[in-house]
C-alpha cells in the first residue's frame, strides 16, 4: 500500500490493485447490507452532483431494498473494510452491471475499474447504465470497451446514457 498518488496529501491510500481482494457480498447479512448502502449512497450523492439530478432511484432505496434486488454482489475491499461494489446479473445471456459504486475516499484508484472487469470475465456481452452527464463513469465505461447505445429518461429531470459491449469468450 501506498500514498495516494493523486493528491499526495489526503492520506487516503490507494491500493495494490494486484492484491486487491475482491470477494462476493453476502448482502443477507445486515451487517454486510448496510456497508454497502452506506458507500452506495455517498457514491451516487456525487454522482447527483455531477448530473444535476437528485433522482437516481437508489438515493431513495432503502438497505432492504436494496439487498432483496435479484442481483449478484462483489466488493473490493482495503484494509479489510468494503470500499467499493458492483452488482449485476445475467440476462438472456447478457451481463446486466446494475450498479457500481466506489467510497468517495477512494474515488480514483482503480476500483471501480477492477471490479467491472472482474464481473466482465464471466464473458458474453454486457449493458450498462449511468447518467448521461456522468462524465467519470462513461470515461470509464468506454475504456473497458462500452460504447453508447442511447439514452432515456429515467424519471424527470434524469437523463440516463445506455453502454452494452460485445461479448468474449
Amino acid at each position: 500500500m501506498a500514498r495516494c498518488v493523486h493528491c499526495g496529501a489526503c492520506g487516503v491510500i490507494e491500493p495494490d490493485l494486484a492484491e486487491l481482494d475482491l470477494a462476493e457480498l453476502d448482502v443477507t447479512d445486515e451487517v454486510v447490507a448496510r456497508a454497502v448502502h452506506w458507500i452506495g449512497l455517498r457514491a451516487y450523492r456525487v454522482e447527483a452532483a455531477l448530473i444535476g439530478s437528485t433522482a437516481i432511484p437508489a438515493l431513495s432505496e432503502t438497505w432492504q431494498e436494496m439487498r432483496a434486488r435479484p442481483v449478484r454482489w462483489l466488493g473490493a475491499h482495503v484494509d479489510g473494510e468494503v470500499a467499493g461494489f458492483v452488482a449485476w446479473s445475467r440476462v438472456d445471456g447478457v451481463l446486466d452491471i446494475d450498479r457500481l459504486c466506489v467510497d468517495p475516499d477512494h474515488f480514483r484508484c482503480g476500483l471501480g475499474r477492477a471490479l467491472v472487469s472482474a464481473v466482465l470475465a464471466e464473458g458474453g456481452p454486457a449493458t450498462v447504465a449511468t447518467g448521461a452527464a456522468n462524465a467519470p463513469a462513461i470515461v470509464l465505461y468506454e475504456a473497458l470497451g462500452f460504447r453508447p447505445t442511447g439514452t432515456f429518461e429515467a424519471v424527470p429531470g434524469l437523463l440516463v446514457a445506455q453502454f452494452s459491449r460485445p461479448g468474449t469468450p
